[in-house]
């Protein structure tokens, strides 16, 4: 990644900072001359941002989304200027079994932290991660961003209600807030296995087949998570300028892979002859869901750097290292 100089000295706060794209995104941060302060709930001692080594370059907050007080005093002390807020249950399954917590980590999370902020004259700009499944499910495909906010299970509905809660918190306190609408994030450093690229690669180096819960049909989009990384700080710059300030953004390769088709490119990237196991076990899960990309190629003059095949194979090489030197 490209250095850049924006970043140098600038105070950042990054919740969810050991996450997939929260150690991506600190890492650059750190990389470009960023004072990085990161909010860690959990000692993960595999995560991505210890097994690089950056945990010991940013100032470590440890405690909940959910302490509005501890927020507050992150922001404050540490004279915050941006923050990228990451922190959020982000899996599907859980969310059905667990709403509560879901809810409180992706809901009123979002508004500590707009709150907090709203209270930090220092704060310059926010980027919130919000997702494709805020948009619920819609039969015209590509979603765009005037999209109705239509979540209808746990995790989608946590999602709709942080986006709007953004959106209020712009319209009625002038909050410099923008939020970003991603498809399905790959690459090293994931560790939540149920997900389908990290766990075709684990499967196939374990020798076994690979596991698709669904039917194998659902389209998605499929992110690198070195283009989202730079996707946010892309927008994070451009809210300089206050007329982006409130918007969504989606973020997008704008082609999209059936569950079986991105297991089947690892595969032959594996250069295995494994089988996939198709469970058809999936439920409140949305079967096609994409994204349009072009408000953030016209507003931003954003475009992805990475080919998928350029993402499998960087990812494919990030675990082949990761498990052999966590044996």
């Amino acid at each position: 990644m490209m250095s850049d100089t924006f970043w140098k000295d600038r105070n950042v706060f990054v919740t969810g900072c050991t996450g997939l794209l929260g150690s991506w995104l600190t890492k650059s941060l750190v990389e470009n001359g960023a004072n990085v302060v990161g909010l860690i709930r959990d000692s993960v001692p595999r995560s991505n941002l210890k097994w690089s080594g950056f945990d010991d370059k940013i100032i470590t907050v440890r405690g909940d989304i959910e302490d509005y007080f501890l927020l507050e005093r992150t922001i404050n002390e540490y004279e915050i200027d941006a923050i990228f807020h990451l922190a959020a249950q982000t899996i599907v399954t859980i969310a059905n079994r667990n709403p509560i917590s879901t809810f409180k980590a992706n809901i009123e999370g979002t508004w500590n932290l707009l709150e907090a902020s709203r209270r930090a004259p220092l704060v310059k700009r926010i980027v919130v991660a919000s997702s494709d499944k805020a948009y619920g499910e819609k039969l015209k495909l590509p979603y765009d961003e005037d999209t109705p906010l239509e979540g209808r299970h746990p995790y989608d509905v946590s999602k709709s209600c942080a986006d709007l809660i953004c959106r209020a918190y712009y319209e009625t306190y002038d909050l410099p807030v923008c939020v970003t609408r991603c498809g399905n994030f790959y690459g090293g450093g994931d560790l939540n296995f149920n997900r389908i690229v990290p766990g075709t690669i684990r499967s196939i180096l374990s020798k076994e087949r690979p596991i698709i819960r669904s039917d194998g049909t659902f389209l998605r989009d499929y992110f690198y998570i070195k283009d989202g990384a730079e996707a946010y700080l892309l927008l994070a710059k451009r809210m300089d300028d206050r007329k982006i300030h409130g918007e969504a953004f989606n973020f997008s390769t704008e082609r999209p892979l059936s569950v079986i088709e991105i297991v089947n490119k690892i595969l032959e990237a594996m250069g295995s002859d494994l089988m996939p196991s198709i469970l058809n076990q999936t439920t409140n899960e949305i079967k096609d869901q994409y994204l349009s990309a072009q408000k953030a190629r016209n507003l931003l003059n954003w475009r992805p750097l990475y080919t998928l095949d350029e993402g499998v194979k960087e990812t494919i090489s990030w675990y082949e290292n990761f498990f052999k030197n966590s044996i």
